[in-house]
């Protein structure tokens, strides 16, 4: 069920009456889990099931790792609970990819072992969130939950179900268990943050698809200038599709009395790629710093060379997490590189040449660190290597176009407006039209209007969210 449809629409206009109409907590975390299987459900039956296992599974689990004293007996609930997750995951997502892997290494026939099924749905997601709260059981951060009602409504919970935010037991249960309606403040944010989501996705983001997916589709009928515009534009097309869907999110979290974690903040006015990791996907960087870089790997314990290895193969898993495709484990490592690369360069200039110098060195920072993401991006939306090396070649051998000045107009409109939304949102806030109704009561209508038209804009043909594929 896809947010900027009409039946998405209906669908809420069903549930937010009955859930304020339900006066017991206990009889709206039921109806929640409800309309939040339905919701998964929609999509495709046939997963819902899995869904449904995998969080039984660790709510056991989890349990059985919380009541055992001993610690090795822990440890091995701990890796069951990951192998499984992982196994089930793995299967689902990567089972073509090693088996085309182990051909190619071995030049062994293996075609026959191939699975023709579908990747379930925001698998990777709630696999994640729900890994999350079994290590936080393990490390003692946070006590196993009693009410398997209350675990499966917090994995379940539709509106970051299926593409994040991915949410951690220890911030989203506590609210998951004391479920109540939401205040006045809520409900006002909570149709600002979809309003502004949808205008994120649908005016900005599907807009700048049909330009996207028709040059990468067919890269062999443009021209270096057209090529070069599809990777910029995409750059702005990911943001706007997918810090669209989380405000979108979590508007509907607020709408219900949730709040879900903030998943962008502004990242291409980063002013180095650490400062992007800390405002891109939040959640998942988020997770990989801290189950895998420090919990698993150590962060930067173990000297300065491990550090650096740490902050690769932690990138590396990143892109991996992504999809089963080379490309994204090369955007997984420019990204894992850089990373370090950033962190050595630090220790020997020191930080602060940049982040507190003059603006000049500021925005060369922030423009190198612009420079180094679209890189990446290319490899992250070309759907294979070679694809990618069309468009380096390209690049490397550049030949001019006829349409050059056209497609600089069409990439300059996109990121002025990019960049005037985020700079807006930096300096007063996300909520900034929040303000600005205090002052005006009409301003309430305001983005109400905004969300009738931008569903209007997609009744024709919705675009699904780029991140419903991983």
């Amino acid at each position: 069920m896809l947010f900027n449809t009409i039946v998405f629409l209906t669908f809420m206009g069903i549930v937010i009456p009955i859930f304020y109409f339900l006066k017991k907590a206990t009889n709206k975390k039921y109806f929640l889990l409800f309309a939040s299987y339905f919701f998964y459900g929609y999509w495709d039956w046939r997963f819902l099931g899995l869904l449904i296992f995998s969080s039984i599974m660790d709510y056991f689990l989890a349990q059985k790792i919380h009541t055992t004293n001993d610690l090795s007996k822990k440890k091995n609930w701990l890796i069951i609970s990951i192998i499984l997750n992982l196994t089930i995951l793995g299967f689902f997502k990567y089972f073509n990819f090693f088996v085309d892997s182990f051909q190619h290494v071995f030049g062994v026939e293996l075609n026959s072992l191939h699975l023709n099924i579908i990747l379930p749905v925001g698998i990777s997601f709630y696999t994640f969130q729900s890994l999350s709260y079994t290590f936080d059981v393990y490390r003692g951060k946070m006590q196993s939950e009693q009410s398997m009602l209350d675990y499966l409504l917090f994995v379940a919970f539709f509106p970051q179900l299926v593409a994040g935010p991915i949410e951690r037991a220890i911030d989203l249960l506590p609210q998951v268990k004391n479920l109540k309606n939401p205040d006045r403040k809520d409900i006002w944010e909570g149709i600002l943050l979809i309003s502004t989501g949808m205008f994120k996705k649908v005016l900005i983001g599907d807009t700048v698809a049909r330009y996207v997916d028709q040059i990468f589709t067919e890269p062999i009928y443009y021209k270096s200038p057209e090529l070069l515009s599809a990777l910029l534009l995409f750059a702005i097309q990911i943001y706007a599709d997918f810090s669209g869907y989380s405000n979108i999110a979590r508007g509907c979290g607020k709408l219900l009395g949730v709040n879900l974690i903030i998943n962008f903040k502004q990242p291409y006015i980063s002013k180095n790629i650490t400062d992007f990791w800390r405002r891109w996907h939040i959640s998942l960087s988020s997770w990989l710093r801290e189950y895998i870089y420090i919990w698993w790997l150590g962060g930067n314990r173990k000297g300065e060379l491990k550090t650096y290895i740490n902050l690769l193969v932690t990138m590396l898993i990143g892109g991996f997490w992504h999809g089963a495709n080379y490309t994204f484990i090369i955007w997984g490592g420019i990204h894992g590189i850089a990373l370090a690369v950033h962190k050595l360069f630090s220790k020997f200039t020191g930080e602060s040449r940049f982040t507190h110098g003059n603006n000049l060195m500021k925005l060369i920072s922030s423009l190198a660190t612009f420079l180094i993401v679209v890189f990446a991006w290319l490899f992250f939306r070309s759907p294979d290597l070679s694809t990618a090396g069309f468009f380096l070649g390209s690049f490397i051998n550049w030949q001019g176009s006829e349409l050059a000045t056209d497609f600089l107009i069409i990439v300059l409109s996109y990121y002025a407006v990019t960049l005037i939304i985020d700079l807006i949102e930096s300096k007063y806030g996300e909520l900034f039209m929040l303000k600005l109704s205090l002052l005006n009561q009409l301003a309430i209508l305001l983005p109400i209007w905004v969300i009738i038209i931008m569903y209007l804009f997609s009744m024709g043909k919705p675009m699904p969210f780029i991140y419903f594929q991983f």
